[in-house]
């Protein structure tokens, strides 16, 4: 291998969170999967949507933007360089915007995330780490991932969710997803098992009795299934986040938020959600929706700084936590002790669609359900008051933890 692929290799596993799913443990898979979808591309053009022609058109009237992405294709390493053109690149996400995810338990050559997929490279690119940092671009591409999300959302994705090899409903998918926490013997005899759509599927309500919640006044829970990323003490109002270790900073993280002040030199706790967990979040103290919104931002941007790291790309969510889209609810505990928590889920490429479901003014339990994330990679932060809890002893990076359950504890 030469030095050129070893750190492409390098690049590869630190960007796209293989230990996640997100994209095949194999990077020559995903050569694979560019090569035949562009020849999908040859069987047949379709009309380009509403969005494909709204990004058409910004390349071609922005110099700087097609400037970007001309470089951005052309940057991308022989052989690796599949999309050639502006052009296909267009036909590309054109034709990935009707496309629902197939399921295969082969990990070193499936693809769970076709637009990741399609977008590897040439976000590695100088360019390409330039042009997905651009507002406008980015909120093309976020039209185009939102009509993903309505076909997603739509009953034909439902041809994805079968019992045979390549669906969602097959014997190891069950086994990989613990759908026996989600689905009834019952569940299973219907059509599609019951699920409305694909990101029914990918949503869906757990079974009662399967996330208790810690009923301790003194105990805070988890927000969501996951792996533990990060815990951070004494964070900082503003603080250089690009940077190695991608430092908090709350300024950026709460948008600006008039409660900033409250959470100055406070905690931050970070996790993962890998495809194969519950992707609804729930609140982790008693208490008042004081604010809820959602704040649009990056979706394929990555840290620079990050490096090469053996959690395949996990480095980059303290800087995504500052930069992506995500939801900011702020709860306020009737406990001063507890004072006022901030959940903020963040989406992480593909859909980054947030689903905030409850409204200011909103009176909260432990464990009521704050919202969902549809399709995609996601991470959660919550962040405390300076002084206000005690996190578990045994809550190292990468422990798996559990929606309802203990993470931590009124400090003494």
């Amino acid at each position: 291998m030469s030095d050129l692929e070893a750190a492409l290799d390098g690049r590869y596993d630190n960007l796209f969170a293989r230990a996640a799913g997100y994209l095949p443990e194999s990077r020559q898979a995903v050569d694979e999967w560019q090569a035949d979808f562009l020849l999908q591309l040859a069987d047949g053009e379709q009309e380009f949507s509403p969005g494909v022609r709204d990004l058409e058109r910004l390349i071609k009237r922005d110099g700087i933007i097609r400037m970007y992405v001309c470089q951005m294709i052309e940057e991308v390493l022989p052989p690796h360089r599949y999309i050639t053109s502006v052009s296909e690149l267009l036909a590309a996400l054109n034709r990935i915007r009707t496309t629902a995810p197939r399921y295969s338990p082969n990990r070193e050559k499936r693809v769970f995330f076709p637009m990741s997929a399609l977008f590897v490279y040439m976000m590695m690119t100088p360019a390409g780490e330039a042009l997905f940092r651009i507002e406008k671009f980015n909120r093309a591409i976020q039209k185009i991932l939102k009509e993903w999300c309505v076909h997603l959302d739509g009953a034909e994705s439902r041809s994805v969710l079968t019992e045979q090899e390549d669906g969602w409903l097959s014997a190891p998918a069950v086994k990989e997803f613990g759908l026996g926490d989600y689905v009834t013997e019952a569940d299973r005899k219907k059509p599609y098992w019951g699920f409305s759509s694909f990101n029914g599927f990918f949503h869906r309500q757990i079974l009662p009795g399967k996330r208790p919640v810690d009923a301790d006044p003194a105990a805070i829970v988890s927000a969501n299934d996951g792996a533990v990323y990060r815990i951070a003490r004494n964070v900082q109002e503003t603080d250089e986040f690009w940077l190695k270790g991608q430092p908090y900073s709350l300024a950026d993280m709460l948008n600006g938020s008039t409660y900033t002040a409250r959470f100055l030199n406070g905690d931050v706790f970070q996790s993962f959600l890998a495809g194969s967990d519950y992707h609804r979040w729930r609140s982790p103290i008693d208490g008042v929706v004081r604010s809820a919104e959602v704040v649009n931002g990056l979706m394929f941007s990555n840290a620079e700084s990050a490096g090469e790291d053996p959690t395949a790309g996990t480095y980059s969510q303290g800087y995504q936590a500052s930069v992506n889209t995500r939801g900011l609810v702020f709860i306020e505990s009737p406990d001063t002790r507890i004072g006022m928590v901030c959940v903020i889920p963040i989406g992480i490429t593909e859909i980054s669609s947030v689903t905030i479901a409850v409204q200011p003014g909103k009176a909260v339990k432990k464990g009521d359900e704050l919202g969902w994330f549809s399709y995609g990679g996601s991470s959660m932060c919550l962040v405390f008051e300076p002084g206000k809890v005690r996190f578990a002893d045994a809550l190292k990076p990468d422990t798996k933890i559990r929606v309802g359950a203990r993470i931590a504890t009124v400090a003494p």
